[in-house]
């Protein structure tokens, strides 16, 4: 039955299955949903879902890969197709096992089991769920729902689905649009919206683009599918969902690509939307916004039509809406740029394509007569799918385009006998493009193509070939000269002015201004011209091979130029040697040109004339703003200066810089080139004339002399030309270094100088990050640095953190890098501990050794040193909170108080030290020290613990009262009137403070504190980590904006390229040992030792239990640290959690305590900061093969489909475009048709979002990175995209 050649079509498998004929496959190894041929792809959907209810009801499962095996004999009876033979086996041999392990849950036949788990579903998940559950959930239940009815339909008889279950049915289709799988959006989602949907800015947008109403409808044949009986009817058009979709019903473009094109217009909208407005109020978008982003869209389109002097089919008639349009016509480009494919390379192809159809756009909307029919645009009947767009029009040009890449033979092909991309979007660079017509007319000159080798003599008739155009690849060692041509003549000319002025008599400077010596410089001019008719000659030859298709003014230009090149070169000469110049020649020239000017030499008339292109290139060069207006110009003469100039191109007409940054570049070049021109004449030149004329002056043969004279020179030369780059590089550090000190790059190159300006750092990034709304008052200076800290601390320990989890840091480093969340339980600023560590040894050494000696001093040398005055508070304050926290009955309490009141009324009267016995304190702080550990113990305390810390408290106390205050007994007499024992005081705490965190990390940082005897300024030791902060901190002292709110950013894309590159190392490829018999895992052990023991130290903590996934974490350990694609994809979504961290920043108040884990666990903050960093952050993998991968029965190719897989589920946001191969049968015959799909992580599996229909194999045409960014860059976001590669 399943491999049977002699199956008719109309066959149906019996119900009783036979044995299996083919037993390749095992179920227990793979997953039969992800395995399915590409000719079989509609099964794929119906074996996901059995995968997905195989748990709840195991029989219903069954039912469902039953129908799968039936649907997959019925599209490929005779299994004819790639791997369909063996799928069937498999699925054969899983439903026979199946048929006899499974049983019924909810009845005793089929029919009825599952009827009853339909309406169960029903009830449990969409009658009850709809409004309960998120639309990614809901478009998961709708989707087994519309299968689960599917399989009903083949199982059970038609006469026992009764009314209640058809009417389920049909509820469960008629919403099924409303849950399908999204990207970002979910437009059409009702009940439980993200908190996306409820953004202003996207309402506004969307709002925009559903106004429809005053839009036409065509009357539209729709052509049959292939699932139609064949006929045409004509259909009944509904009114349109928005503008996208009616301009898919007037051209026929694809479903996915329009909605994805309606996405990722909402976004722009939205984006740019919102930086204008106040969120509060909102209510529709603004004129200006749309105005903005369709000057954006087509600013190329205008300057094509500019360039090619027609007039821009953009029309705004007076009586219409000038915003509906303009959407129309953005609306219109997205849905071309989006379905062109590979046409995307030729930007001014798709500008001809948007010219003609937003001409037929206008026509529809205001009823004018087609140029072709004859007939209105609004009486016209189309016949369209939604595929016509992609067949009629791109189809058409990616076979040109497919024809030129074949002639390229692999690589192997002459440039010249093949057209490239920029060939043939130059085409469309001049009027003759209009020859094409709108509907292009296929024999146009575009689309002949040279013969293939293959074809043979009687297919000439599809014209001759089309040559190259503008460009045609030679590859000689003369472009050298070519291409620099100005820098050669620049140094052939400097050198030959300097050596006649070092040969004059006197060899200086000044002899230049000698009538003589001026007159034998104004030679160089004779040797321009010659140099002028080299580079002529050169530019014939080397573009030869394009003259065929040059216009004939191009050629025109190029003779020109040679013919004026040899005119110079023979009338310089002749009027140099023939001029008359007398000893009054540069009197005259210098003095006198204004009053004497009739009596000018023929030499100094010809140099005038000579140079005057030259003026008009320099004034050009000084004046960016008159070069751009002179390239826009219709004017006649201007076009002749321009086309003299330059060769009339299209691109790079508008690229000129500013004229500050012209001025700078000019600067910085006339001061390196005098330098350098100094250098080579004073200490090049000039020393070798005065040996150079003994020489030649000896009496030894010419030859010989000639011999010693090159040899002498030739080095000199040589360094002449090449000292420039010694030059640049000098210049450029010099610069450079100016730049960088005035920029404040760089200030920051250790970790000393870091922690000497930490104090600024908090400041710098409040006014980098978070500004303040107004002016604090200086009396609040303390309030305005604690609110600095509290930001600061929010960002800087996110920073930290992220450093531990990548074990860059050890758990110590991050305990005494952290910044406390600043609360006004203590009264100064608290510093990183690494700050502050050893402060406290050393001020109990400094107190101890004052005993008996005034109070001013002591405190006078504490607050010398704010960190340490800033330590001994902190934790004077720390102590009495914790204790006060930990004491249960009033009395200790009062006690506690007592004692406080004694400590500061004696630092407040200067008495401390006679009050207090400092001698003390070192037994103090080591009873402290082992209270705070066993507190600090990350084990649940038992009773003898708790009565191990009653008694180290009491220690404490005791040693307060009787050690230290030098009026101990007394004191306790004041304070308890009742004598008691020493044994009662304290003798009952609080046990529910184990479990207070913020009371937890103030005693861990106390015990820190106390502890740390050493200096941290070395923290952390990590190299790799010490360059993140310091780049960190440097940035903040970087001259830059300040930053936005997350609202007003920028929205932007990520986009990279993979192919087959690694994604995680398995756990084989860690432990395989070379030839050396090292290991990959070995050998990163010795390399970063120190982040192996960290990554050891993490993985041994308790609270975050990775003992299970140690293999796991091993893992993705040592791929962070190789070019993998676990590395970028890890480093690339910290994009996103910083921006949900700037809005956690913008969101939190100062005055309110709380960590940065209490912003997220507020439900509204932490959806809103996920919507908007959605609305501004997008990532896109373009991985090509990832279909090729999930199929492949290589290990390799399964490992890195499962990884890439896991990726996409641990970060939800990521998204994977790949091209799918699918086998359709037309007319009989199997046909390799091409999709560009996005797919993101759904539950355990992928879940397709859009999937576009491709005119052709991408990949055939192009090189394999460009087509991969290519084909996936219609799914990015954002008005910026950032392509980054693995290895960045």
């Amino acid at each position: 039955m399943a491999s049977s050649s002699g199956t008719k079509n109309d066959v149906r498998p019996p119900r009783k299955l036979p044995r299996a004929m083919d037993d390749e496959a095992d179920e227990n190894t793979v997953i039969d949903s992800e395995l399915v041929p590409s000719s079989l792809s509609e099964v794929a959907l119906i074996l996901r879902v059995a995968n997905q209810i195989q748990n709840d009801n195991p029989r219903v499962a069954y039912l469902c890969r039953f129908h799968a095996f039936e649907k997959a004999h019925m599209m490929d009876p005779t299994s004819s197709g790639r791997g369909v033979r063996q799928f069937k086996s498999y699925l054969i041999r899983r439903l026979e096992k199946e048929e006899k392990e499974t049983y019924h849950m909810l009845a005793r036949t089929d029919p009825k089991e599952i009827l009853s788990f339909y309406r169960k579903f029903y009830d449990a998940n969409i009658r009850e769920g709809e409004y309960t559950k998120t639309p990614e959930e809901m478009a998961k239940i709708f989707q087994i729902a519309i299968v689960l009815y599917e399989v009903l339909k083949t199982v059970v008889p038609p006469n026992q689905i009764d009314a209640e279950m058809q009417r389920m049915a049909y509820d469960v289709m008629t919403k099924n649009d409303q849950y399908v799988h999204y990207n970002i959006l979910p437009l059409y989602a009702v009940g439980v919206k993200p908190a996306i949907m409820e953004l202003p800015e996207i309402k506004a947008a969307l709002h925009a683009l559903r106004n429809v109403d005053h839009l036409p409808m065509p009357r539209i044949h729709l052509r049959p599918t292939r699932y139609d009986n064949g006929t045409t009817t004509h259909a009944e058009r509904v009114k349109p969902v928005d503008i996208l979709d009616w301009l898919s019903s007037i051209f026929g473009f694809q479903k996915g690509n329009v909605a994805n094109q309606r996405e990722h217009l909402i976004l722009l909208l939205a984006n740019m939307d919102v930086r204008r407005r106040n969120p509060e109020d909102y209510s529709q978008l603004e004129s200006v916004t749309v105005e903005h982003l369709a000057d954006k869209f087509f600013k190329n389109y205008l300057s094509w039509c500019n360039y090619l002097h027609c007039k821009s089919n953009l029309r705004f008639p007076a009586a219409s809406s000038r915003q509906g349009l303009q959407l129309i016509y953005i609306g219109l480009y997205l849905l071309i740029w989006g379905e062109a494919s590979n046409v995307r390379f030729l930007p001014e192809c798709l500008c001809y394509i948007f010219h003609n159809m937003a001409n037929d756009v206008y026509g529809i909307l205001y009823s004018n007569v087609h140029p072709v029919s004859g007939d209105t645009y609004q009486n016209e009947v189309r016949e369209l799918d939604e595929e016509c767009f992609l067949r009629d029009v791109i189809t058409p040009i990616f076979e040109v385009l497919l024809k030129e890449a074949r002639r390229n033979k692999g690589g192997k092909a002459s440039h010249t006998n093949w057209r490239n991309y920029d060939d043939l979007n130059e085409y469309f660079w001049s009027q003759k493009c209009f020859k094409l017509g709108w509907p292009m007319n296929r024999k146009a000159d575009f689309f002949r193509h040279s013969q293939p080798a293959n074809e043979g003599l009687n297919q000439l008739a599809a014209g001759r070939r089309k040559p190259k155009t503008n460009f045609a690849e030679v590859r000689t060692f003369l472009h050298l000269y070519r291409n620099f041509d100005r820098m050669w003549a620049f140094f052939i000319l400097a050198f030959q002015a300097m050596v006649i002025v070092a040969w004059s008599p006197s060899g200086s400077l000044a002899s230049f201004f000698d009538v003589d010596v001026f007159k034998s410089v104004l030679s160089i001019f004779i040797t321009s011209a010659f140099l002028n008719v080299i580079q002529a000659t050169l530019d014939i030859v080397l573009s030869f091979n394009a003259w065929k298709s040059l216009k004939i003014s191009q050629k025109a230009r190029y003779l020109l130029k040679f013919a004026v090149a040899a005119f110079w070169a023979v009338v310089l000469p002749i009027g140099y040697a023939s001029s008359a110049l007398r000893q009054t020649v540069f009197r005259r020239f210098f003095r006198n040109w204004g009053r004497d000017w009739q009596n000018q030499s023929f030499y100094t008339w010809a140099i005038a004339i000579y140079l005057l292109p030259n003026i008009l290139a320099a004034l050009l060069f000084v004046l960016p703003p008159l070069r751009r207006t002179m390239n826009h110009s219709n004017r006649r003469i201007v076009t002749l200066l321009m086309w003299w100039a330059q060769p009339k191109l299209y691109v790079g007409r508008d690229m000129h810089e500013d004229m500050f940054s012209l001025l700078k570049y000019t600067s910085f070049w006339i001061m390196l080139l005098i330098s350098k021109l100094a250098f080579s004449f004073y200490v090049e030149i000039s020393p070798l004339v005065q040996p150079t004329k003994l020489i030649m002056e000896m009496s030894i043969v010419e030859p010989h002399n000639l011999g010693v004279l090159i040899a002498i020179w030739t080095p000199i030369v040589m360094v002449y030309v090449m000292d420039v780059q010694i030059w640049y590089a000098i210049f450029s550090t010099l610069f450079g270094g100016i730049y960088g000190a005035f920029s404040h790059l760089g200030e920051i190159r250790t970790l000393g100088m870091l922690w000497s300006r930490f104090e600024s750092l908090t400041s710098a990034f409040t006014h980098r990050l978070v500004p303040l709304a107004d002016k604090e008052d200086k009396r609040k200076d303390l309030l305005v640095r604690q609110k600095n800290m509290k930001n600061f601390s929010l960002v800087w320990n996110e920073f930290i953190n992220s450093m531990r989890m990548e074990d860059l840091i050890s758990n110590r480093d991050r305990d005494l890098l952290l910044v406390p969340y600043c609360s006004n339980d203590v009264s100064v600023i608290q510093w990183p501990a690494c700050l502050l560590a050893s402060k406290i040894p050393i001020a109990l050494d400094m107190a101890r050794d004052f005993e008996g000696k005034d109070d001013d001093e002591l405190l006078r040398m504490i607050n010398n040193d704010k960190y340490m005055y800033s330590a001994v508070i902190e934790c004077y304050e720390t102590l009495r909170d914790i204790i006060y926290s930990l004491l249960e009955l009033e009395s200790d309490k009062m006690i506690v108080r007592h004692i406080c009141y004694e400590v500061e009324q004696s630092i407040e009267m200067k008495r401390l030290l006679s009050k207090f016995r400092m001698r003390g304190l070192p037994y103090l702080s080591k009873s402290l020290e082992r209270f705070l550990k066993l507190w600090t113990n990350e084990v649940d305390l038992e009773d003898k613990d708790y009565t191990q810390l009653i008694n180290h408290l009491q220690d404490i106390m005791e040693i307060i009262i009787m050690d230290v205050m030098v009026d101990g007994p007394e004191f306790m007499e004041r304070v308890h009137h009742n004598p008691i024992s020493k044994w009662q005081w304290f003798e009952k705490i609080n046990t529910d403070v184990k479990g207070n965190k913020y009371l937890r990390e103030k005693a861990v940082r106390l015990h820190l504190l106390l502890t740390k005897k050493e200096s941290g300024i070395n923290v952390p030791q990590n190299l790799e980590a010490c360059r993140r902060i310091t780049f960190f901190a440097n940035s903040l002292f970087m001259t830059m904006p300040q930053a936005p709110k997350v609202r007003d950013m920028l929205s932007f894309s990520v986009l990279t390229p993979y192919y087959k590159e690694d994604v995680l190392y398995s756990v084989d490829e860690l432990n395989r040992e070379n030839e050396d018999g090292i290991s990959v895992l070995f050998y990163l052990n010795k390399i970063y030792p120190d982040e192996w023991t960290n990554f050891n130290e993490r993985m041994n903590d308790p609270k975050l239990g990775y003992e299970k996934e140690r293999s796991e974490s091993i893992r993705q350990w040592v791929s962070s640290r190789g070019q993998t694609l676990y590395r970028t994809v890890r480093g690339m979504m910290y994009y996103r959690e910083a921006l949900e961290l700037q809005y956690f920043l913008e969101s939190v108040d100062p005055a309110i305590p709380g960590t940065l884990e209490d912003l997220k666990a507020q439900k509204t903050v932490q959806e809103r900061a996920q919507a908007l960093a959605d609305l501004k952050f997008t990532y896109v993998l373009s991985c090509q093969v990832y279909g090729a991968l999930k199929k492949s029965s290589d290990p390799r190719d399964q490992s890195c489909y499962n990884n890439i897989l896991k990726l996409m589920l641990t970060y939800p946001s990521l998204r994977v475009a790949y091209i799918d191969t699918r086998e359709e049968r037309v007319d009989g015959r199997a046909r390799t048709v091409y999709y560009s799909v996005l797919v993101k992580g759904g539950d355990k599996l992928d879940v397709e979002i859009y999937r576009i229909k491709l005119p052709g194999n991408p990949p055939l045409v192009g090189e394999g990175k460009p087509e991969n960014q290519n084909h996936a860059i219609i799914f990015t976001r954002g008005e910026a995209l950032q392509t980054i590669d693995m290895n960045q």
